[in-house]
């Protein structure tokens, strides 16, 4: 940035304008005269009358003066003009210049995560058992699938049961020639002898199968009883996890709005003080230099 003569005391901005104009106005004068300068004066004689062709303009005698005058006022208006200018830009800078906040915003805080454990099944609940009573388990699943296989409605022992009603003693097959020949039927069983094997071996199928309902209804009591466990402990987590980060997220608020009060204040601070540099600014006014001092005494009594 250049230097500048800017100050609290000194020319006002209209009065350093208007004596600018006149200093142009002046150099310009005298340019003019010095423009007009040749070597010689041309004229011609028609009909007894004598007409200038060019008109002669010597150098003045106080060339010199008129040169150096010329200078001074191109100098003083530069003078003027620059610390014109120099104002307008501070003002500009000023009405132009934006906060910048010098505060860090509050580093969000890290939260919590919480991953619930996963539920068990049934396959779960079977590893539960011991070796022996898995084992007896497929014994009884075994022995009530095999003895249901038996005595239950549509199989084996249930067919011979109805069929034994229904069996002659007494049959005739054709054997040869049409003839008849009497066929001997021995019955194994009777119908009580089947319905004791049928009594025992259902008594039987009802033991195994209440041996394998009791596991399967282990089983399932040791998953509900796990996965409410689980339950509780994730909740229990959970619960604590988010009254941490609710904590968290409280701090964090507090930073937050600390941070906006004091980013508000600052800006406050910042625009009262680039009004009142504002302010100051429009009031400067341009320190007359000695060297040009007398050229602009001369306009200021003009202005009066």
């Amino acid at each position: 940035m250049k230097k500048h003569s800017l100050s609290t005391t000194g020319l006002s901005l209209s009065q350093a304008t208007s004596i600018s104009n006149l200093c142009f106005q002046k150099a310009q004068d005298i340019a003019n005269q010095i423009s007009i300068i040749n070597n010689a004066e041309k004229t011609l004689q028609i009909g007894g009358l004598t007409y200038i062709e060019t008109t002669g303009n010597r150098i003045p005698v106080n060339v010199v003066e008129l040169i150096l005058e010329k200078g001074k006022l191109h100098a003083t208006q530069a003078f003027l003009m620059e610390n014109i200018k120099a104002k307008d830009n501070l003002l500009k800078d000023l009405k132009t210049k934006s906060f910048i906040n010098t505060l860090d915003y509050p580093i969000a805080p890290e939260f919590q995560t919480f991953t619930p454990k996963s539920l068990v099944d049934e396959s779960w609940g079977w590893e539960q058992l011991t070796v022996s009573e898995n084992n007896e388990f497929l014994e009884a699943e075994a022995y009530a699938a095999h003895i249901g296989q038996f005595i239950h409605k549509g199989e084996k022992l249930d067919i011979l049961r109805k069929e034994l009603s229904t069996i002659k003693t007494l049959e005739w097959i054709i054997v040869d020639d049409g003839k008849k020949t009497p066929l001997q039927v021995v019955l194994h069983h009777t119908p009580e002898q089947l319905l004791e094997v049928h009594n025992t071996l259902a008594a039987m199928h009802r033991k195994f199968e209440q041996r394998v309902n009791y596991f399967k209804a282990k089983v399932k009591n040791l998953v509900t009883e796990e996965n409410a466990r689980i339950s509780r402990e994730n909740g229990e987590q959970a619960a604590a996890i988010n009254s941490s980060n609710q904590i968290l997220r409280s701090q964090y608020g507090i930073l937050v709005a600390e941070y906006e009060a004091n980013t508000l204040k600052l800006k406050q601070d910042f625009e009262k003080l680039r009004q009142e540099e504002i302010q100051a600014a429009s009031q400067l006014r341009i320190v007359i230099d000695t060297r040009f001092q007398t050229v602009i005494d001369s306009y200021l009594k003009q202005l009066e």
